[in-house]
Parts: structure tokens; C-alpha cells; sequence
């Protein structure tokens, strides 16, 4: 049923960045008759969301609490010559709890899924035939054209599992690179959930996004026999393919369009492809805003979004790094120099809020890639 009135503000794309924008809103601007549409059949999809403490502000650890299921005080990570346990906390939102935090939190009369839609001028058009009238949309519809991107990909294939026996894990491990080098770098992710239940991702910074599932499987397979775990049963899978930016033209990314959230406004950490701290950032931006009009929120959100881009051409940079100066197989190297270096550095990193002393720091001495090769990159 379409809303009996016009909507202040409709958000198009219920995914991480309008879930959390439509959350936001409803605490802070209640006033506001808030839409959110999605076109798939719940909030949030399939996904599986973790973030370090340094990640968001108080503002922001209050906004996504509600929406933490599990919390560690520390994460490990291992590779060929390193393992270290680092004291900063982590946590992981399931997209299920979005979901229904934004069930809970708008009027049903509110909330739409399972209907694609157009934006258009004054309001927003559903697949069905209906039209919501609003006085503004915002577009977080996930990426935009990201041919106009450059770079790699992070693709990866997650199996949350129950084992039949404990696992032995207390902590998350955030990046195994003790595996076999397949495919670029190539890194185990654990999340143990409970005594006996564990999430485990096979992840590839690769060149190509191609992600051939059935052969990720039994890679999973093959390192739950090595660890000595038995599955018992399989509660979820998840895939992805995110893009890792190391170029791109920003203006012709953006386009024409009006307002825009998330990855539509092209917002990640470029190196991880995080995008829950952009979310969360840009969520409190536009709830602190006094001007919620069409034109002040196509301003807000794009000179927000330009400047997050320009802010992070160091982390451009170490892409191209990673994908053109280090052979694939050898791309852990470089992971494994990085995990050396202080513990508030590598929060701020994940956080995209290095300071110029921290990238200093990450490009001092001698790299763990060619120097021929590594300098080329830096000239480009």
C-alpha cells in the first residue's frame, strides 16, 4: 500500500547505507516521514557486516550497537612469518538484525521490498505502477558504473558453519594468509560465533572478478579437514565481489544524478572496501543537516563524497602497489609487512583516517615488492 501522504524523504536501495541513513533518521529527525525501498524481499540482503572499534565515533558505535550481534576484544592474524594478536575490538552486525531494526523502527505504510524503482522527478516510481511523491530521494542502490573505476577485486565466499566438535577459537582472525596462494593474495577469515559455531571466508585480492563458488567450497572443505573440524551443518552462505580502487574518474563515476549513499556515491575504504564507516559518517552528516530539501542533499552528499575521494588517494596508491608492482603470488608479502607495524596505525587505516605520519610510516624503507617495479608505480 502506497503512503496516505507524501514522504519527506524516500531512500531508494535498503542495503547497509539506507538501512543505516533510514535508522539514523528515525532516531534523531522522528519528525520526518521517512520511506525506505528495497528491491529485494528484506533489508539488508544476505551480508554478514564486521568493523574494528576505531572504525566510528561514539555518535556512531551508538547508531550500530543496537545492531551487533557477536563483539571480541581482539583480533589475530597470521602468516608465513607473523602471527600477532591485536587488542582492538570487533564486531559483527548479520543483516537480519537491519532488518529488523528497520521493521521496528519505520511504519510498515513505510517500508517497501520486493519492488525495483525509478527515481523521477518529486518522488520515486515503483515496478508495480505506483508512484511515492516525496520532496526528496536519496539513491543508495549499491554501485554505480564502476567501469569507470580502476583497480582489482576482493571477491570472497563465507560459510557459516556448526562443527561437531569446539573449534578452539576465541578470537576473530581477520586474515589467515597461511594458506595456499591462489588466484592473487588469498587469506582465510574466521569468526567463531559460539564454541561449536564458526564463520569461515575464503577471500582473493585477484585481478579478475570471477568467483567460481563450487571450487571455493571445497577449498573451505579442505581447510576445515586440516584444522581438525568436522561440519556438522551449514547455516548460510555468502558471496560478494568488491571492488579494490586504485583509479578512476570521480566526476564521471558520480554522473548527473541527484542525491546518492554508500558505493552509489562511490564511499569505501578504496584498499579494504569497507564501506560501513562512510555509511555510518554520512548517515550522521544528513541527520545533522539542517536543509533536507532535494537541492541542499544533491550538494551535501556530493561534495561529501568528492571529498572522501580526494582525501584517499594514499590508499589509491597502495592499490596500485598491490595489484602492479607485486607479483600475485607474492602479494602477502606486502599484508605481512603492513601487520608489523603499530596497532593504532593499522585502526586508522581500516578507519580510511590515516594521518600523514602513519602513510610515511606504511611507505618507509624497503619494500616487500620489486623496487624496479615499485617505483614505476609511484611515478604513474
Amino acid at each position: 500500500m502506497a503512503a496516505a501522504q507524501p514522504l519527506d524523504l524516500a531512500i531508494v536501495g535498503g542495503g547497509l547505507a539506507g538501512g543505516l541513513l533510514a535508522l539514523a533518521l528515525a532516531a534523531r529527525r522522528p519528525e520526518l516521514r521517512v520511506g525506505l525501498i528495497e528491491a529485494g524481499d528484506r533489508f539488508g540482503g544476505n551480508h554478514l557486516w564486521s568493523f574494528f572499534d576505531g572504525d566510528v565515533d561514539a555518535d556512531g558505535r551508538a547508531l550500530v550497537a543496537p545492531l551487533v550481534a557477536h563483539r571480541w576484544p581482539g583480533y589475530d592474524v597470521r602468516f608465513p612469518g607473523l602471527s600477532r594478536t591485536i587488542d582492538t575490538g570487533y564486531h559483527s552486525i548479520p543483516s537480519e538484525r537491519l532488518d529488523a531494526a528497520l521493521r521496528a523502527a519505520l511504519p510498515a505504510e513505510r517500508l517497501f521490498t520486493g519492488t525495483g524503482a525509478t527515481i523521477e522527478p518529486g518522488g520515486v516510481g515503483l515496478a508495480d505502477g505506483r508512484r511515492l511523491p516525496a520532496g526528496a530521494v536519496i539513491d543508495a542502490r549499491g554501485p554505480g558504473d564502476l567501469s569507470l573505476l580502476r583497480g582489482g577485486w576482493q571477491k570472497f565466499v563465507g560459510l557459516h558453519l556448526t562443527l561437531d566438535a569446539p573449534h578452539g577459537l576465541t578470537r576473530p582472525v581477520v586474515m589467515d594468509a597461511t594458506v595456499e596462494q591462489i588466484d592473487g593474495y588469498r587469506f582465510v577469515y574466521l569468526l567463531p560465533f559460539g564454541p561449536a559455531e564458526i564463520f569461515v571466508e575464503d577471500t582473493y585480492y585477484s585481478d579478475t572478478p570471477d568467483l567460481d563458488v563450487p571450487a571455493i567450497r571445497a577449498r573451505i572443505a579442505a581447510y576445515a579437514t586440516a584444522r581438525g573440524w568436522r561440519v556438522a551443518g551449514e547455516e548460510r552462505i555468502e558471496t560478494g565481489v568488491l571492488p579494490v580502487i586504485s583509479g578512476g574518474d570521480f566526476a564521471a563515476y558520480w554522473g548527473a544524478g541527484g542525491a546518492k549513499a554508500g558505493m552509489r556515491a562511490g564511499l569505501c575504504q578504496p584498499t579494504t572496501g569497507y564501506t560501513l564507516p562512510d555509511a555510518v559518517r554520512l548517515a550522521l552528516r544528513i541527520t545533522a543537516a539542517p536543509d533536507l530539501g532535494q537541492a541542499a542533499l544533491d550538494r551535501l552528499t556530493r561534495e561529501h563524497a568528492a571529498a572522501a575521494w580526494g582525501a584517499r588517494g594514499f590508499y589509491r596508491l597502495l592499490d596500485r602497489m598491490l595489484f602492479g608492482a607485486a607479483a600475485p603470488a607474492e602479494r602477502w608479502r606486502v599484508l605481512q609487512r603492513f601487520y608489523r607495524l603499530p596497532a593504532p596505525l593499522i585502526s586508522r587505516f581500516y578507519a580510511g583516517r590515516s594521518t600523514l605520519a602513519d602513510q610515511a610510516r606504511v611507505l618507509m624503507g624497503r619494500p616487500p615488492v620489486p623496487i624496479g617495479r615499485a617505483l614505476k608505480v609511484m611515478w604513474r
